[in-house]
C-alpha cells in the first residue's frame, strides 16, 4: 500500500528514480539512518491525516449538495401544490 501511494506520489510530483534517489541519500546525511524511521512514520502519519480530512471535506459537499436538492424538491412540490390550491379557489369563485 505505502509503494501503491509512493508511486503516485512521485508521479503526481513528477519526480524521476534519479531524483529520488537524490532525496532519499540527502535525507540519510540529514538525519541519519537512525532517525529514517521516525519520519517515514511521521511523513506517514501526516499523509493519513490529510487524506482522512480530504475525505471529511468531499463528504460534507456531498452532503451539501444532497440537502440542497432535497430543499430544491420540496420547494419544487410546494410551489406545485400551491398552483393546484390556487386553480382550486379559482374554479370555487367562478362557480359562486
Amino acid at each position: 500500500m505505502y509503494i501503491i501511494m509512493y508511486q503516485s506520489t512521485l508521479l503526481f510530483l513528477n519526480i524521476g528514480a534519479q531524483e529520488t534517489i537524490v532525496i532519499v541519500f540527502a535525507i540519510l546525511l540529514l538525519f541519519g539512518g537512525k532517525k529514517l524511521p521516525e519520519l517515514a512514520r511521521g511523513l506517514g502519519k501526516g499523509i493519513r491525516e490529510f487524506k482522512d480530512a480530504s475525505d471529511d471535506v468531499k463528504r460534507e459537499i456531498h452532503r451539501n449538495i444532497n440537502s440542497l436538492t432535497a430543499e430544491e424538491e420540496l420547494r419544487q412540490e410546494e410551489q406545485a401544490e400551491r398552483k393546484r390550491l390556487e386553480a382550486g379557489e379559482e374554479e370555487n369563485k367562478t362557480v359562486d
